[in-house]
């Protein structure tokens, strides 16, 4: 039988049906059902909305969400309608192309009895070369700290009922700070590994400067972001153009950097049983995500100064909002 303290909310918006991709959604979700309640807050057309329902037939509840305000995100749009719509204690939050299981999300609920926030490691499942390439991300982020999935469980409680801010991009930063100002406790279960499926190229392109602008959250990784690019600049013009002892110094400072950024991804690979989830050619893809953002931290900050980041139909200025902010936020309603 299902669990009846929790229920699953998936936000979902597409302005078409991928025949493929929702066959196979549709067979996640009737096998989901079968762990807890789910529900569905479709943003989607309503011809497109009234083919998703059909799809999965009764395995999960529909809400339909309005058309997304200018300067909001879409997501978090979706996640409040759903829990909007549901009461359950316990929430596990998800995009579209997450896939739990059952142990998983036992785990993860399990992990509430003693926090607010669980944030798991996504992984990504299958793994073509450029789900290696974004892999880097994640194996640098676990080195230095944890990385961001695009799943967490989480008692609603602990929000409250004002939700999260959704004129934010990186929301799910945003979704645990706010948790953090009102005192909520978030653990960040590194060896909770939850499979993702990977975006097709395209999407992978039109992802890369969105996520550095991410980094405009988190002003000591922007500064370390945008200082490669001098960097990785002044090495090559050394190595190429200088003489002697110039030269050398160049292509040694790249060296360093490379070799360093495969040492640290592969660090975040050996953390916490990493070496089961991860191939092990994935830091191998350190130096080109390097690169990559080294270019795109300097692109997203120029978004920034144009008035923000595009971002499905409309464009987001600010990144997540600092936890002050967001405590005295929280402090302003509690007096109102």
């Amino acid at each position: 039988m299902p669990r009846t303290d929790a229920v699953y909310v998936l936000p979902l918006r597409r302005p078409a049906v991928d025949d493929g991709e929702l066959a196979e959604l549709a067979a996640y979700l009737r096998r989901l059902a079968r762990e807890l309640p789910v529900v569905v807050a479709d943003g989607s057309p309503p011809d497109v909305r009234a083919r998703h329902a059909a799809s999965w037939a009764g395995a999960a509840r529909l809400v339909a969400v309005p058309p997304v305000p200018p300067g909001t995100n879409g997501k978090v749009v979706g996640v409040l309608a759903g829990l909007a719509s549901t009461a359950q204690p316990r929430v596990v939050v998800a995009d579209d192309d997450v896939r739990w299981d059952g142990p998983s999300l036992d785990r993860a609920l399990g992990l509430l009895d003693d926090a607010d926030l669980v944030v798991p490691q996504n992984v990504f499942d299958p793994m073509p070369w450029h789900a290696r390439w974004d892999t880097a991300r994640s194996l640098v982020n676990r080195a230095v700290g944890h990385d961001y999935a695009g799943t967490a469980a989480l008692r609603r409680d602990a929000l409250g009922p004002g939700g999260y801010d959704a004129r934010v991009l990186f929301e799910n930063l945003e979704l645990e700070r706010t948790l953090v100002a009102r005192g909520g406790r978030v653990v960040h279960a590194v060896d909770l590994v939850v499979p993702r499926r990977p975006p097709d190229v395209r999407r992978f392109a039109e992802q890369r400067v969105r996520q550095a602008y991410d980094s405009l959250a988190q002003p000591a990784r922007l500064a370390v972001e945008l200082a490669v690019a001098p960097v990785l600049g002044a090495g090559v013009l050394c190595g190429v153009r200088g003489r002697g002892l110039t030269r050398s110094a160049g292509w040694a400072v790249l060296l360093v950097l490379m070799t360093g950024a495969v040492v640290l991804a592969e660090a975040g690979r050996r953390r916490a049983g990493g070496t089961a989830a991860f191939p092990a050619t994935a830091a191998l893809w350190a130096p080109a995500w390097v690169v990559e953002r080294a270019l795109c931290a300097w692109l997203a900050l120029g978004w920034w100064t144009l008035g923000g980041v595009p971002y499905a139909g409309t464009r987001l200025r600010r990144a997540a909002h600092p936890i002050p902010a967001l405590r005295a936020r929280a402090a302003g309603r509690g007096a109102s």
